[in-house]
């Protein structure tokens, strides 16, 4: 059977169409290779916003009992950002506090309890009641190890915990907007941030990192 011009002409056509398409696609694969190569090759770098180790930040809070806080005014701070639901880690973190820190006013640690969302005036503070009570647990559990270490002085003075609602303190610590990331850190007295994890540090990483503010 004859074919005429003009399906010979359309043949012609989407050969030349296909051939086109298999060079785009290759072209693409190319690129796309090369990229992977490179990102492969490059270094990690942290996440934008960040804190970096070694420099200095003067971060601000307002604990639940209105006291001002902030990571360069004379204490060497511990401060871990969690979730509600990370509240057993932050509490291992407190338990790898070393000894040489409790009662000591030279020290302390700050925990920032990070809401995701948006939240109602009664959220708020239904959500603040149930901190509070928290917090009165967990002053037990740490006057029963000053007990232990013979440190009279009255364990809920020494817990300071924040309560971040707007994402304000956890995008001061590097978090980006909806992270819910588990970090603790650990600054100088001049706010010089000496080590930090994203996880819960071993007491001996703990310790190391506070003495290095001697």
């Amino acid at each position: 059977m004859k074919k005429n011009g003009s399906g010979e002409a359309e043949g012609c056509q989407c050969g030349a169409f296909s051939a086109i398409c298999v060079l785009v696609i290759v072209r693409a694969l190319q690129i796309f290779l090369s990229l992977l190569a490179t990102a492969l090759l490059l270094p990690a770098v942290p996440a934008r916003g960040a804190l970096s180790t070694g420099n200095t930040y003067s971060i601000s809070f307002v604990d639940l009992d209105a006291n001002k806080l902030s990571t360069a005014d004379g204490h060497v701070t511990i401060v871990v950002l969690t979730t509600s639901a990370d509240r057993e880690q932050a509490r291992t973190v407190g338990d790898h506090v070393p000894d040489f820190c409790l009662g000591n006013p030279a020290y302390r640690m700050i925990t920032v309890i990070h809401f995701t969302g948006r939240h109602m005036a009664i959220g708020r503070r239904m959500a603040t009641a149930f901190i509070r009570h928290r917090v009165r647990e967990e002053a037990k559990r740490l006057q029963a190890r000053y007990d232990t270490q013979k440190i009279s002085r009255d364990a809920k003075s020494d817990i300071f915990v924040v309560t971040d609602f707007d994402g304000t303190v956890a995008s001061q610590l590097g978090q980006s907007a909806g992270a819910t990331d588990f970090c603790v850190f650990v600054f100088g007295q001049t706010g010089e941030l000496l080590a930090q994890w994203h996880s819960v540090p071993s007491a001996n990483q703990l310790a190391a990192a506070i003495k290095k503010s001697d």
